[in-house]
């Protein structure tokens, strides 16, 4: 058996695990739903007349709501091999699967006229336990899978085929992704011969591409990736053909889309293929009515809560450098609209009298010292929630950056403006992950397109949780 065959087994079996224990524990949750509602005092509300009836009454209702639940959780692919490996990921499709599970388990014992009558606690109180207990065994069983000797074994091995600097950094990229589905185990040279950039030491050389169909018949992978910018058409096709009669994956990477790839949307117009970027999170209009309500509560949240540290360090700004406490400055936001960004005054007045925009850097002289703590513990970002409530800035988003700054930035760093397709926000992934002041630009880009890809309200939480741990100043 090739390790390839093994990895399969292996993965397969831990599906056929996890179905089995996930139907177990929705057995499990809808049982205690059932206690909840008929042995608690809550069968003192409603009018179901609870008199008589027992778990064997319910016995048919509880074994329909598994069955529907799991039917619904594996149409949400929730066994894909990248959905075990992420649990951020298991953890989003366990909500959207119980809310879908709810409503169509209420309406089907409508149609179906259960007999006795589904309650509709019991489905509320089923919907609550499966909240609790799935997620918490999937999160036991995740931090088992997660570790890199039982993760490796759920990914692909893959074969590359050449070597360019846009796959290097792609790779890198891949590696902080516990959720990556494939190991790239060797390499085979191009058809041209000659790598674009020189590979890792670490990825040993399996030889020349015309050795690749004797490798795919040995079983070596289950992958093959393509990662040559420079292959022609006509290999693309040659190499998907031979992988399609080997029964092996065929993946590109495609660096002319490498900016919101998870936009990409395939399309047949007049019966031609489409490929272009049209579909992302933040463009659904519930989605965007979501993360507004979210920023008006908590931009009033955090205005009562900051007042009196408001004021506090405006006095104290105020001692050191008299004048203005708070600090206006003009940012670019969604879709280009410029608007005035508030901050609590963290430098000497008349900072940038020279006309020049620029960033602090450590230890910048024209911070003030009580500047300086504010820059460390971020409240000098506080006022901002104004920004928020007034609709120019969101609570989450990529970090606001000056017009004139902007004109350089996209002529240098690729994909910089992708990042204004929505509000910018107080605190941002590139600033959680360490990316905030004189840092590199391209690796703050890359992480903001990452959220605007990856935007659901559960990542916004998890942003601003961490927000408060990250506290690195820029002078």
């Amino acid at each position: 058996m090739t390790t390839a065959t093994r990895s399969t087994t292996l993965y397969n079996r831990w599906v056929l695990m996890c179905f089995a224990v996930d139907s177990a524990v929705i057995c499990l949750s809808l049982v205690i739903a059932y206690y909840l509602r008929f042995k608690t005092s809550l069968v003192e509300v409603g009018v179901i007349d609870s008199v008589g009836l027992t778990l064997r009454h319910y016995l048919g209702h509880i074994a329909f709501g598994v069955v529907l639940m799991m039917l619904i959780l594996t149409n949400f692919r929730f066994y894909s091999k990248q959905k075990m490996l992420s649990y951020i990921g298991t953890l989003q499709i366990i909500i959207k699967s119980s809310i879908v599970w709810l409503i169509a388990f209420l309406t089907l014992s409508l149609v179906l006229k259960f007999d006795p009558p589904i309650s509709r606690i019991f489905c509320g109180a089923g919907l609550g336990v499966v909240i609790v207990l799935l997620p918490l065994w999937r999160g036991i069983f995740w931090r088992y899978l997660s570790s890199e000797k039982q993760a490796s074994c759920l990914r692909q091995r893959a074969i590359a085929v050449g070597w360019s600097e846009n796959f290097d950094k792609a790779i890198e990229a891949f590696h902080r992704a516990p959720e990556r589905e494939f190991e790239i185990i060797g390499l085979v040279t191009p058809p041209e011969g000659d790598f674009e950039c020189t590979p890792p030491k670490d990825i040993p050389i399996l030889g020349e591409f015309a050795r690749l169909e004797v490798l795919l018949q040995m079983g070596v992978c289950q992958m093959v990736i393509v990662a040559d910018d420079t292959l022609r058409s006509g290999k693309l096709l040659q190499l998907a053909s031979l992988c399609e009669k080997e029964m092996v994956d065929f993946k590109l990477v495609p660096t002319c889309f490498r900016v919101l790839l998870s936009g990409l949307h395939l399309e047949s117009v007049g019966g031609v293929p489409v490929l272009g970027i049209s579909k992302l999170p933040l463009h659904s209009v519930f989605n965007q009515y979501i993360k507004r309500l979210v920023d008006i509560i908590g931009a009033i949240v955090g205005l009562t809560l900051a007042a009196p540290v408001i004021a506090i360090f405006g006095m104290l700004i105020y001692k050191e450098s008299p004048g203005p406490i708070f600090y206006r400055q003009r940012r670019l936001g969604a879709n280009g609209r410029i608007f005035d960004m508030i901050k609590l005054r963290s430098m000497k007045l008349n900072a940038e009298s020279s006309g020049k925009a620029g960033w602090t850097v450590k230890n910048d002289p024209r911070c003030l010292k009580v500047g300086a703590l504010m820059r460390k513990l971020n409240i000098d970002e506080v006022p901002q929630f104004w920004n928020v409530l007034t609709g120019d800035m969101s609570l989450v988003g990529p970090r606001p950056e000056r017009p004139e700054l902007i004109e350089k930035f996209k002529e240098e760093i690729p994909h910089y403006n992708a990042r204004h397709n929505i509000k910018p926000g107080i605190t941002g992934w590139a600033q959680v992950n360490g990316l905030r002041g004189d840092t590199d630009l391209s690796e703050r880009v890359r992480f903001d397109l990452h959220y605007i890809e990856n935007w659901n309200v559960i990542f916004d939480m998890q942003i601003m949780a961490l927000t408060f741990f990250k506290r690195e100043g820029a002078c």
